[in-house]
């Protein structure tokens, strides 16, 4: 399989090392010194895009890849308000896209333990949630996309949440603190606090080895499919 990608940095150098260990060859490079190598991205050379860029690139880099008809996984986060419009341009050209806040499998495990939780905790009003995410000094978004992912799912399934926020002081608000330290690969806490007691769990990356082995099961997985993906696509559970 011949793999583009569009973010050379920890992550990207991650993704490149898992691919070719698993046979695959990279067909092209695309980071903030080589730009003009994304017109180059084409069906006849690529078979598949995994993009971790940054947030103010992500959505030109997608929109150049579907438009081409280059199936793109992409798992930048920080510009997803612009999500609805590179679902519509993946329709208009009938092409393949799938994006998600992290591709670890452990963590979109974690991910379905946090639903239901957060159903059976709903039950209990005494017990009030806050997230802890913490990362490495180079992230820029704040909090994170997998905290964010982790809210938002608990807002659906808690009949007492109705938004998040960074400094929450409302009833209704969960609480997210967003740590930066350095060589911190990413720790997700999820509390429940009550007078009596408190309930959490964690999720804590030893390495950027699952976020990438996550990335290139994906990018094969979705080989020969059309449409718009998540990783509930991917992962049965």
């Amino acid at each position: 399989m011949n793999i583009a990608l569009i973010g050379y940095g920890k992550m990207g150098k991650s993704i490149e090392k898992m691919a070719t260990e698993r046979g695959h060859h990279i067909s092209s490079i695309v980071d903030l010194d080589s730009r003009e190598r994304l017109s180059e991205i084409a069906p006849n050379n690529t078979n598949v895009v995994i993009e971790f860029s940054n947030p103010s690139s992500a959505f030109d880099n997608i929109s150049a890849c579907l438009r081409k008809k280059v199936p793109v996984i992409s798992g930048t986060t920080g510009w997803l308000d612009q999500l609805p419009n590179i679902e519509a341009l993946c329709v208009a050209h009938q092409g393949t896209f799938l994006t998600a806040s992290n591709f670890s499998l452990g963590v979109n495990i974690f991910f379905r333990l946090n639903e239901w939780l957060s159903q059976v905790m709903g039950q209990f009003p005494d017990y009030k949630i806050d997230i802890e995410e913490t990362h490495h000094l180079q992230k820029l978004d704040k909090p994170s996309g997998t905290a964010i992912t982790l809210a938002e799912n608990i807002i659906k399934t808690h009949p007492h949440y109705r938004r998040w926020d960074l400094n929450a002081s409302k009833e209704n608000d969960m609480n997210i603190a967003s740590i930066r330290q350095a060589e911190v690969t990413g720790k997700h806490v999820i509390n429940y606090h009550s007078s009596i007691d408190t309930i959490a769990i964690t999720h804590k990356a030893h390495s950027r080895e699952g976020f990438a082995l996550g990335a290139v099961l994906v990018a094969e997985w979705i080989q020969n499919k059309k449409g718009i993906f998540t990783m509930n696509d991917f992962i049965k559970i």
